[in-house]
């Protein structure tokens, strides 16, 4: 017996790297033996900027070819494209009506992203949270993987559950919980300890991308900013860059932070680099192969996504005609 519903999901803007393996795919494949699990590839939340439509195509492919290289099943999970769900933009509208302005503004990512263009940014972008609510309440999840960044939205959809809830006195929508992922959650970048790996970062070398062969990779770790002070046996709390490359390596050897530095506690940096690049390249390298592979079959991939929105539009149906008969919507 499953302990509940997860829904999860990477939008599809290329370049992947290692931050969203080890924050969140790597662990979701341990997750669908326990759950029963919805993968999305959330092709809405990524036109809230511009988009190339050639390229949302191709990366929508890459991300379904990612996650089945990684190791999420489609057997056992279902994976889709947001999109193709039409009852996502149904349910987002309706919990939009019932969501206060007030909710929204205090969410930190729009100020970020639009900066000091926020009258020319676009409603999507504002709105954003509310899809990310109803992606998640539309098939009531129990648990959302997250980690420290996403804890806000997450609140977020609880909220606007609650009071969808107290305001039709039912018990309409599950409330999920969030499930705290492990140590390296949040990768942060190779040139900057301070912030996170990121896709859309100016420099390649501040990411290691899952389309990095094995010299790539070794490069970008020798190279990666490391501070002055000798070895890392000490103070690593106020030494991001040091703490970053222990937690990417506790995570790809399946040990803790303590266990790493104590291993290295002798090394110099070069010789920690190595390691740290030699266990990735371990890590990465059958996956990296199987993702060109997958790449390579357009049509198998698409299969997979249609066959996921077939089984994500049926739980979904479902559960927005009894929320629709809640509201008072006329259906025939």
């Amino acid at each position: 017996m499953k302990n509940g519903t997860i829904f999860s999901g990477v939008q599809p803007t290329g370049n992947l790297h290692l931050g969203n393996y080890l924050g969140a795919i790597r662990q979701w494949v341990d997750l669908q033996n326990s759950y029963d699990c919805l993968f999305c590839i959330v092709d809405l939340h990524a036109i809230t900027v511009p988009q190339d439509p050639t390229l949302l195509r191709q990366h929508t492919r890459e991300m379904a070819a990612a996650y089945i290289a990684a190791g999420i099943n489609p057997e056992h999970s279902i994976i889709y494209n947001q999109s193709a769900v039409k009852e996502h933009t149904e349910l987002a509208w309706m919990l939009g009506c019932n969501t206060p302005l007030g909710w929204l503004n205090r969410m930190t990512q729009f100020k970020e992203k639009a900066g000091k263009k926020k009258d020319n940014a676009a409603l999507g972008l504002y709105s954003y949270p509310v899809l990310m609510a109803a992606d998640i309440l539309l098939f009531n999840t129990t648990h959302v993987p997250v980690g420290d960044d996403q804890k806000q939205h997450l609140e977020l959809a609880r909220e606007i559950a609650g009071s969808f809830n107290h305001h039709y006195k039912t018990e309409t929508f599950t409330i999920p919980e969030p499930l705290i992922l492990a140590q390296s959650a949040r990768v942060m970048s190779l040139r900057d300890g301070t912030k996170k790996m990121s896709k859309s970062a100016e420099s390649d070398m501040s990411r290691i991308n899952l389309t990095d062969d094995a010299d790539a990779i070794a490069k970008k770790f020798k190279k990666a900013k490391s501070d002055m002070a000798e070895g890392i046996s000490h103070d690593i709390e106020n030494r991001p860059e040091v703490s970053n490359l222990l937690a990417i390596y506790a995570t790809l050897a399946n040990t803790t932070i303590a266990e790493a530095q104590s291993r290295f506690s002798t090394s110099n940096f070069s010789h920690f680099k190595q390691e740290l690049a030699d266990i990735a390249v371990t890590t990465l390298s059958p996956i990296t192969a199987e993702m060109k592979r997958l790449n390579d079959d357009t049509a198998y991939l698409d299969s997979i996504l249609q066959k996921g929105a077939e089984a994500a539009s049926q739980k979904a149906e479902q559960h927005i005609r009894k929320i629709k008969d809640v509201i008072g919507f006329l259906q025939f």
